[in-house]
């Protein structure tokens, strides 16, 4: 069974278990959890879209591939649906302007001309941030409200490399707050 349609079929075990947990209580655990932040760009064909997600995520480095979330309930959900490719900026806490724009709803994220522009292959992609990657979508799946999307690594531009132990001005989402992690956060 292809992997698009998996999870609808009536026969998967998602279907078959039943749930105590409600939706308030979902978001209650996942509240605790922080998320790295990042900000998905992509044009159909209908003009830019962007939103802001903490569910991006490597999947494998040969090939390289990543995937993220989008709920259905975006603004942007219907050029993501549409989209053969994306790019995908990966935030520090020197972005959280950025972090902020795609997060903020009604708005017109790509308004100021002098913050974004577009890659020769045609994708929006916002300015001096910490890093991005051109993907191509190779697999899209329903997950409940959302859709998954599988993408493979095109191209990448890093404009602010992390030494490997350190905290490098990390960005996360953490109980509907943005937090940066610094030497203080440090455990080990």
């Amino acid at each position: 069974m292809p992997l698009s349609t998996a999870a609808a079929s009536a026969d998967h075990p998602a279907r078959r278990f039943a749930s105590t947990l409600s939706p308030d209580d979902f978001k209650a655990v996942f509240r605790g959890h922080p998320g790295g932040v990042a900000v998905i760009t992509a044009d159909a064909g209908d003009g830019p879209v962007a939103l802001t997600a903490t569910s991006v995520s490597s999947v494998s480095a040969e090939p390289p591939l990543l995937i993220f979330s989008i709920s259905s309930l975006s603004s942007a959900a219907g050029v993501l649906a549409r989209a053969e490719t994306v790019v995908v900026h990966l935030l520090d806490a020197n972005d959280i302007d950025v972090a902020q724009l795609g997060a903020t709803s009604g708005i017109d994220r790509f308004a100021d001309a002098e913050r974004w522009s577009r890659l020769v292959t045609g994708e929006p992609v916002y300015h001096g941030v910490r890093a991005w990657v051109r993907c191509a979508v190779v697999e899209r799946m329903a997950a409940g409200s959302s859709t998954v999307i599988a993408a493979h690594a095109l191209q990448a531009q890093l404009e602010r490399d992390v030494v490997p132990g350190d905290h490098g001005d990390a960005l996360v989402y953490h109980n509907r707050t943005w937090h940066r992690l610094g030497e203080h956060s440090r455990l080990g």
